[in-house]
């Protein structure tokens, strides 16, 4: 179940919502304006990052300085902005979150976590230089081989499934792309 603050007025005209199936057909409980009968839609949220690896096959991890997981590492990832694809926001916080010079690669992992509403897309990238300019967000990046991974100080699991499939691949010789559902 999604823990989310309900949906109280209009975005439209402000009046307050009532939760029912719309007459259009649809199944589910939806927030429906009684004035103007606009039906509010809640979505997943789409987070987006990369797995920007060195040519020698060391990853990138930044250190998190928001919460939450404040002070765990992760990948170079977060919401996707409007009007932006889903590769351009990848490429924006991996700039925004390390500073990273990279070169976008395919979508890697696509997972589901329906528990908190999101949907999460990582793409492979290769970094073009060592040097990182971490932004506020960031306390410090830095460089991991496999065997160097802080594999619990993972921030998320979403990131630790992404870096596991990761290192199969590379031992393989063989990248394929991940759909994963977490639960």
């Amino acid at each position: 179940m999604i823990f989310r603050s309900p949906i109280q007025f209009c975005r439209n005209c402000g009046t307050a919502v009532v939760y029912r199936i719309p007459d259009d057909g649809d199944t589910r409980e939806r927030a429906v304006c009684p004035q103007c009968h606009t039906i509010h839609y809640e979505n997943p949220l789409n987070v987006v990052g990369t797995i920007p690896v060195m040519d020698d096959g060391r990853v990138l991890l930044c250190k998190r300085n928001i919460e939450p997981r404040r002070g765990m590492w992760t990948l170079p990832a977060g919401f996707m902005e409007l009007g932006e694809t889903t590769a351009q926001g990848a490429q924006r916080e991996t700039d925004e979150e390390a500073g990273a010079d990279i070169e976008m690669g395919a979508l890697y992992t696509l997972i589901s976590v329906p528990r908190v509403g999101q949907v999460h897309l990582f793409y492979r990238a290769r970094l073009r230089a060592e040097q990182c300019y971490p932004g506020p967000e960031t306390m410090e990046v830095q460089l991991f081989a496999e065997q160097d991974i802080p594999w619990e100080e993972l921030a998320f699991r979403t990131v630790k499934e992404t870096l596991q499939h990761y290192y199969a691949d590379r031992a393989r010789g063989s990248f394929g792309m991940h759909c994963i559902d977490l639960n």
